[in-house]
């Protein structure tokens, strides 16, 4: 007669159901983890063991789907029929908030989890301090009095970098006694317009209209970090340096404000090429584009934002741009030069660009 085994010793407490298979286990671990890695270090990760490329493409797909992390109000997906990138990487912001260095780590998962979770604290713990990245310049840049511009006339001024900037508009903040549902806080509430990232074979990621947006309509506020001016110049370097070795293109724009003394503009610089929101991937063109910008103060806020509207009913497939300037790298700077591939009839062929 056989004798029967002795059960399996169970520790104190523990159940059949609570012992976890090492395969999910690892799983589990690899889905908290791997949300928090950039493009590199994913596609680094994906070739250690099938489990892990499996997990790194389900995650790459995810990423696709929406730009934004469900930041704003709908996804905004990429497109690319042209190469092999999926996506482009960058932290995601809906507003302006301090520089960072090095920009912090975000979740950008299968779900939504801890990790979307903290990320989300952060930016709203930041949301308010927009008081950082401004200095008041002379003609050379440096000085705290004076205007870049030779002559000012009135009701314009050349400090007002973009063309196309058409006003000066003011809403209500938190300096008002409103909430958010006051119908007076229109670039606050997010993106509400449905837009595409698609890949061009010369341009690289392009923003489009996903829907027929009519005119007037909001579009999105140019976000990213903000910059004192020794900040921003020290950046454009890196970044000049960066393109002259390699495909390389940044997001750093330089507002100026003339002040209504006459006397000084106020500079604002906002970089979105590490952090910053999908308005990074709007390009330039030369005939002023389908965009109007507008410079947006917000009753209690420091600082102005810069913002999108439609300048004219844009129709679904419609790739968005605006005019990034009119000043043209010339003499000795022209090594400097992009080239535009706006494709206007009036295109220059160079895209606009002036010392930072």
């Amino acid at each position: 007669m056989q004798r029967e085994s002795p059960p399996k010793k169970r520790r104190l407490g523990e159940e059949a159901s609570d012992i976890i298979p090492a395969t999910d286990l690892f799983l589990r671990c690899a889905n908290l983890i791997l949300p928090w890695l950039n493009s590199q270090e994913l596609a680094a990760v994906s070739r250690t063991c099938k489990t892990l490329s499996l997990v790194s493409k389900s995650l790459t797909s995810h990423r696709s789907l929406d730009a934004a992390r469900s930041f704003e109000n709908i996804p905004i997906p990429f497109r690319n029929s042209v190469d092999s990138h999926p996506y482009a990487y960058f932290i995601y912001t809906p507003f302006q908030i301090p520089a960072s260095s090095p920009p912090p780590r975000q979740w950008w998962g299968a779900a939504a989890g801890c990790g979307s979770e903290s990320t989300r604290a952060y930016l709203d713990s930041v949301s308010e301090r927009r008081r950082f990245g401004v200095s008041l310049v002379d003609e050379s840049g440096e000085g705290m009095c004076g205007c870049q511009c030779e002559r000012c006339e009135e009701g314009y001024c050349k400090c007002l970098a973009f063309a196309g900037m058409e006003e000066i508009a003011n809403e209500c903040g938190s300096g008002c006694g409103c909430g958010s549902d006051c119908s007076n806080r229109v670039t606050q509430k997010g993106i509400s317009v449905g837009l595409k990232i698609v890949r061009d074979e010369k341009k690289g990621w392009c923003l489009y209209a996903d829907q027929l947006i009519k005119q007037g309509q909001f579009i999105c506020e140019y976000a990213g970090e903000l910059l004192t001016t020794e900040e921003a110049r020290k950046r454009q370097n890196v970044y000049d340096k960066l393109r002259s070795t390699q495909s390389f293109a940044s997001a750093l724009l330089v507002i100026r404000e003339h002040l209504p003394s006459g006397q000084a503009c106020l500079r604002i610089n906002i970089d979105a090429t590490r952090i910053g929101n999908i308005a990074r991937f709007i390009n330039h063109s030369c005939d002023g584009g389908n965009l109007s910008t507008v410079l947006l103060r917000s009753s209690g806020a420091l600082l102005p934002r810069l913002c999108f509207f439609a300048a004219r009913d844009i129709y679904a497939e419609e790739e968005l741009s605006f005019s990034y300037g009119d000043v043209r790298v010339t003499g000795e700077n022209r090594g400097n030069k992009l080239n535009c591939c706006c494709g206007s009839s009036c295109c220059f062929g160079t895209l606009p660009c002036e010392n930072t």
